[in-house]
Formats: structure tokens, C-alpha cells, sequence
């Protein structure tokens, strides 16, 4: 068995060159590859951390991908991702190439294949014409897996979730496997790739229709979570769309992509036109930059006196609130309304009045401040509220998935979310939620706490989370 402090460096060492981080539930696989390695290498565990961390060893960090890579994945892998790149987003694109006909996709951290087939096949089945050229590069750190990928048979497990018309339009049995249409196998190639390194051809700007890296990102360290992100983004075509894995979130607004939403999943789209405020700034001609025109400059106003009435009566609610006395808060909110309230007086007006069973009239404040806001993750989250309520519970879980989606540090649907799959008896999925909202409680605002946690603070929140795990099977 390892010793913890060589598997800490271990760790420290796969995050500097592979950019892979692992929690501490993953201690114990850690130390047994690195048993594993340090026996095959002939080294003591000193020797070989040492030779790891001097840089330069290629074949070493090859095998450690392969040893580490989680591999699982079939064909049409979460489909509803693929129902909107061929309804919504290759119609798009389609007409935006219709010069060139030629679509490029990317599928980074690829597998054994599937995912970049997929694309392939969902790419032939949408495009206009034959003489359309279609190209996928699939890219994954591990030789062994690309290896399979290239073979291009695959098991009936790997199909399960293909379509019949697909299935027999785009693959033939083959002793006890399908082997796939060599007009599919001609639209893709793979490499060997790791995501800690650049490569500027590969992330050449503006080269990429769709970039599909699901379920890659949290295994990276943030640092290298951002660059690969940026690398994407910049890769993108104008127009171009990115989809990432369900775990994965960039928040609501992220620079240069605008959140997309269709088919109940998530996808971001770079803009075709640069707002004014991502683009780059243009330096001046010289004869201009010596003397430039004096720019006005916004004044600061001093807050009206209603604006200080309005911050006064949010905060005297908001106390009421956390005293409980959801009566006295509503009451005063209604009286300090005004014609134009902000988007915080809207929510705990909202708030309010689910608490006071108002539910409908909730509903209808969630939604006016939705039609203004659409990426407002806290009125997602009070209208699933609002919606749970009223027994409308899978639209509501909709909700509580896109509020968790744009903004994904925010612990209470992740804990609405887990209750109810509890409820449904889906203790898988419910450990999940709940396993993640436990770690999201830790730093949760307080005011969200407020608002949404139904009189509960953060210690009963942590308290129920732990029960409800518990009764799901998982120990902590």
C-alpha cells in the first residue's frame, strides 16, 4: 500500500502535467496505480515521483491516462443533446456554410469513439447534399482507447440507446459486434491529446462548427478548466455552438458564448457578431491617438430618497423573513411596491407570497421577472417552488435543473432536486443531488438561505441533507 504522502505528491504531479484533479474518495485508486506503476518501473516510490515530476516522460504519462481514464460511454449518450444539434443547431450552421459545405465538429475527451461517430452520423443524416464534406476529430489522452476507437466495432451494449433506423442504416453485424459504415469512418479521425498542452493548429481560431467536451471538466484542475474553456470558445466559428456534460456550467453568462436552451438540456452558442464589450480593443490611428476627443463622462447621482425607502423595506422585510413573521413581510413589501420594482423586491415578493400559499399569484411574479430576465437562476428556482406547490412537479424539476444550471454554486435546487428524486424512490440520483448540495451549503449566501430555505438555516439545511443521504445508503 502507498503511503499518503506519496500519493499526495502523486496527485500534485497529475494535476501539473496532466491537469486531472481527483478528490479524496479517489485516494484509494490513486494508491493503487501508483503501487501499480512504481512496482512496473522497477522504482521505489521516492524514484519514481522523482523521475515524474523531472518532465520529459512521455510513455509514463500515456499509461497513467489510460490507467485513470473513465471510459464509459455509448452511442447517442444523453440524447436530447443530440436531438437539438440536429434540429437546432446543423440547420444553423448548415446555413451559414452553405458557401463552403463543409461542417467541422470536434469531440474532446472522445473515448473509444462513440460520442464523435455519433456526431458524424448526425451530421450525414442532416446534411443537404452529397457533395457536403463532413469532419470530426475525436481527441482523448489514452492510445489504448483511440486504439478501439479507429477499430470501429462496437458491442449491442454500445448501441442500446441508437436508433432502429440508425442502427440498420449506419452499421453491419459483424462476428457478434457492428462494425460501422466506412462513409461514417471516413468523416472522423482521432489523436492522442492532452488537454494540459497547447497546441495552436489545433485551437486555430474560428475553425470549429460544433465542439461537443462532455463530462471532461471536472476532472481538471480550474486553472486548466478555464484555458480549455477559453481554447474552445476561440476555437468556435462564429455562430458556432459549444455543448458541455450535464455536471459541467459556465453560469449564465460567460464570456463570449450566450447560454442556449432547447430539447431540456443546455448548449452555448458564440455570438456572430462580438458584443461591443467581448470585442478587442483597436488601437488608434497615430495622428488620432495623440489628442483624443474628450469623452463626457457619466455623472454619479446621489440615490433619491425613494430609493432609499426601497432598500429600507427590503431590508426591514427580509429581517421579518428570517424571523419567520412571513405575514408583517408581506404586508410591507405590498406597500412599498412601486410601479417599476427592481428584480429583489419582485423576488421576495415572490417569495412571500408562496409563503402565504399565494402560489398563483407567486407563479405570476417568477414568470414577470423570467420575461425580463431570463437567465435569473433564483426565479427559476422560486417558480419550481412555486410549481412543486401545485403539483406540477416534473415541470418544476425543470426548473430546479436550470437554476442549478446557471449558477452552479447554488445549493438549494441541488437540495429540492434530491428530496424529490428521494421521494420517487431514485436513491441514485438523489444521492447525487444531495451529495452536492451538502458541499454547496458550506458557502451558500446567506440571503439565499433566507429566501428560500423555508425558515431553515444553514446547520438544519446540512442536518436534513445528511439524514436524506443516509436514507438513501450513502455513508458520511
Amino acid at each position: 500500500m502507498s503511503a499518503p504522502a506519496d500519493v499526495a505528491r502523486f496527485r500534485v504531479q497529475l494535476a501539473s502535467q496532466l491537469g486531472w484533479t481527483f478528490d479524496d474518495n479517489d485516494v484509494p485508486q490513486l494508491a493503487e496505480v501508483l503501487r501499480k506503476r512504481v512496482a512496473a518501473e522497477r522504482l521505489d516510490p521516492a524514484g519514481y515521483l522523482r523521475r515524474l515530476s523531472a518532465g520529459a516522460w512521455e510513455r509514463e504519462l500515456k499509461t497513467l491516462a489510460e490507467e485513470l481514464s473513465i471510459n464509459e460511454t455509448y452511442f447517442f449518450r444523453h440524447g436530447e443533446q443530440f436531438r437539438a444539434l440536429a434540429e437546432m443547431v446543423l440547420p444553423a450552421r448548415i446555413l451559414d456554410r452553405g458557401v463552403q459545405r463543409v461542417l467541422r465538429m470536434l469531440s474532446v475527451g472522445c473515448s473509444s469513439g462513440e460520442e464523435a461517430y455519433t456526431l458524424a452520423i448526425v451530421a450525414r443524416e442532416a446534411q443537404p447534399g452529397p457533395d457536403w464534406i463532413v469532419s470530426v476529430l475525436g481527441l482523448d489522452a489514452s492510445a489504448a482507447v483511440l486504439k478501439r476507437a479507429e477499430r470501429a466495432r462496437y458491442s449491442a451494449w454500445s448501441l442500446r440507446e441508437t436508433p432502429d433506423v440508425i442502427r440498420e442504416r449506419w452499421f453491419r453485424p459483424r462476428d457478434g459486434e457492428y462494425e460501422l459504415d466506412a462513409r461514417i469512418r471516413s468523416d472522423v479521425r482521432f489523436r492522442r491529446y492532452n488537454v494540459a498542452s497547447d497546441d495552436a493548429d489545433l485551437w486555430r481560431a474560428g475553425q470549429y462548427d460544433v465542439v461537443f467536451c462532455r463530462n471532461l471538466l471536472m476532472y481538471l484542475t480550474p486553472e486548466l478548466q478555464a484555458s480549455l474553456v477559453r481554447r474552445m470558445t476561440g476555437a468556435l466559428a462564429p455562430g458556432g455552438y459549444l455543448f458541455l456534460g450535464h455536471t459541467d456550467s459556465l453560469g449564465p453568462r460567460p464570456e463570449g458564448l450566450e447560454p442556449q436552451h432547447s430539447h431540456q438540456t443546455f448548449y452555448y452558442r458564440r455570438p456572430a457578431v462580438p458584443s461591443p464589450s467581448a470585442a478587442e480593443p483597436r488601437p488608434e490611428p497615430a495622428a488620432m491617438s495623440a489628442a483624443p476627443a474628450p469623452v463626457a463622462q457619466p455623472r454619479e447621482v446621489p440615490a433619491a430618497p425613494a430609493d432609499r425607502r426601497s432598500q429600507n423595506v427590503h431590508e426591514q422585510a427580509m429581517r421579518l423573513l428570517r424571523d419567520e413573521r412571513f405575514a408583517e413581510a408581506l404586508t410591507l413589501v405590498e406597500r412599498g411596491l412601486g410601479e417599476r420594482p427592481e428584480a429583489r423586491e419582485l423576488l421576495l415578493h415572490g417569495v412571500l407570497l408562496a409563503q402565504a400559499g399565494r402560489l398563483a399569484e407567486a407563479e405570476m411574479v417568477c414568470r414577470r421577472l423570467l420575461d425580463a430576465d431570463g437567465l435569473n437562476a433564483d426565479a427559476h428556482h422560486q417558480l419550481a417552488v412555486c410549481l412543486e406547490g401545485g403539483a406540477a412537479v416534473d415541470v418544476a424539476i425543470g426548473h430546479y435543473k436550470l437554476a442549478a444550471h446557471l449558477d452552479p454554486g447554488f445549493a438549494m435546487p441541488r437540495l429540492r432536486l434530491g428530496l424529490l428524486a428521494r421521494r420517487r424512490g431514485e436513491n441514485q440520483t438523489a444521492s447525487a443531488e444531495l451529495d452536492r448540495a451538502l458541499t454547496l451549503l458550506r458557502s451558500e449566501r446567506e440571503d439565499r438561505l433566507t429566501l428560500f430555505g423555508g425558515g431553515f438555516g444553514r446547520l438544519a439545511l446540512t442536518n436534513l441533507c445528511r439524514a436524506e443521504l443516509d436514507a438513501c445508503g450513502v455513508r458520511r
